[in-house]
């Protein structure tokens, strides 16, 4: 995936955090997806879209762009302005409570949003496996907590995050929350490397909550977080 094909999607206004489109790519690489159009694809906690139109031009499959904080109404407009509207469905909906059909999805992917929601044992198999199809994919991009850190999230992010610190989990901490399953084949988690070139053009923006992060980042956010990687795929139908 070449990135330098959405730069003119990426900016201030369209990012809700480090660069979800250097996350999202490096996964592509990682873990390629091939699917054909009338596949469908949930986009998780979408943001404003950035990601599901990069889904959307990558794949070529339709995208379900659902997020909480962004309506769906928004996030139709700027997708009809992107030349997308006809692939995409925007959809404001709780991860908790999400409304689908049972093996709706041949993929799902989750862009620094998962971490706000699933970090409870049991929450994938319970709230995300009823609506994914027989060999199906999972990729998911978080803000987390390096390995060697592991179960000192309060203690090392409170003077960034607060009381929001308890969501930040190791790679090793995330592949146990996920657990197992007769239908789950292989779960894999690792720290990102795309860590540095994210941050980096999330700080450079004037975004408001950029610049607090700023304050925060050489103490705190550079030694002790990194990007987690995860991928499930799902056994085939017996």
């Amino acid at each position: 995936m070449n990135i330098d094909n959405y730069k003119a999607y990426i900016s201030a206004e369209t990012m809700m955090g480090p660069n979800s489109v250097r996350i999202l790519a490096e996964l592509f690489d990682k873990y390629p997806l091939h699917l054909a159009p009338d596949d469908r694809i949930l986009d998780l906690g979408c943001g404003k879209g950035l990601t599901s139109l990069v889904i959307a031009k990558e794949t070529g499959a339709r995208v379900f762009a659902n997020d909480l904080w962004i309506s769906a109404e928004e996030n139709g407009k700027r997708f009809v302005k992107w030349g997308v509207g006809e692939q995409i469905t925007p959809v404001c909906e709780d991860a908790n409570n999400l409304h689908f059909e049972k093996k709706q999805f041949r993929a799902l992917i989750s862009i620094d949003s998962y971490h706000y929601f699933a970090g409870s044992k049991g929450f994938f198999q319970e709230k995300i496996l009823p609506f994914m199809e027989d060999d199906g994919e999972i990729l998911i991009g978080i803000p987390g907590l390096k390995d060697e850190y592991s179960g000192c999230a309060e203690e090392l992010l409170s003077d960034w995050l607060g009381d929001d610190s308890y969501m930040f989990k190791s790679p090793k901490l995330w592949k146990e929350l996920i657990g197992g399953n007769d239908r789950i084949e292989l779960v894999e988690t690792w720290e990102m490397d795309c860590f540095s070139e994210a941050w980096g053009d999330w700080l450079a923006t004037n975004n408001k909550f950029a610049l607090g992060d700023r304050q925060h980042f050489e103490a705190i956010i550079k030694p002790y977080t990194c990007f987690v990687g995860i991928y499930i795929k799902l056994k085939k139908a017996l």
